[in-house]
């Protein structure tokens, strides 16, 4: 009997397309930000276009695809699609405006009241000591959590960085520095404040 440590799978993996429900608009925001970024780094090429990059991360946060199929169905590593995922989260992330920035442009365009809330967003349970603090309680399952400040007429104005679950808003507030603003507090759930 001949024992064999290979995988059992076929040599040639099969292949399936999938439908990505956003808009172009948000594909070449995101290729135009990684099309900048390489030229700032001076980098000389990547193994794919900014453009299908970008496609191949919003596959992988919107569907939250293992990073090994996805790179496997574009002839690229894993290591280099977890990469790829890390750039442009980060290159997201420094567009997000700072809470003061946020609501100075609010009482620009002549804004008087924005609201206050925190939300959990779920997450896939991971295992280790680690994970136990982003167990909710109050909602009974693993998430990050956020606080997101809206106009009036509920859109986003700013979100916070995310903590583990568990986190309560009023915590959040306290970390983020909101209840040191010269707002009027009235609830911990739904926070109703005058702009300054």
């Amino acid at each position: 009997m001949t024992k064999t440590k290979g995988r059992a799978e076929d040599p040639s993996p099969l292949v399936y397309q999938c439908r990505l429900p956003l808009s172009t608009h948000t594909v070449n925001h995101l290729a135009g930000l990684l099309r900048r970024h390489l030229k700032a780094i001076r980098s000389r090429w990547r193994i794919l276009p900014p453009g299908r990059i970008a496609v191949i991360v919003l596959a992988v946060l919107r569907h939250d695809q293992r990073l090994a199929d996805m790179a496997g169905g574009n002839n690229v590593s894993e290591s280099t699609v977890r990469r790829w995922r890390d750039e442009l989260i980060a290159l997201l992330a420094a567009q997000a405006p700072c809470l003061d920035r946020a609501l100075k442009r609010v009482a620009k365009t002549g804004g008087e009241v924005v609201l206050i809330d925190g939300t959990l967003i779920p997450t896939q349970r991971r295992t280790g000591k680690a994970n136990r603090r982003n167990y909710s309680g109050k909602h009974h399952h693993h998430g990050l959590h956020f606080l997101a400040l809206t106009d009036e007429r509920g859109r986003v104005i700013w979100i916070s960085a995310a903590r583990p679950g568990r986190t309560h808003d009023i915590t959040a507030a306290r970390h983020d520095h909101i209840l040191a603003l010269p707002l009027p507090i009235t609830s911990s759930a739904l926070v109703r404040a005058r702009v300054p």
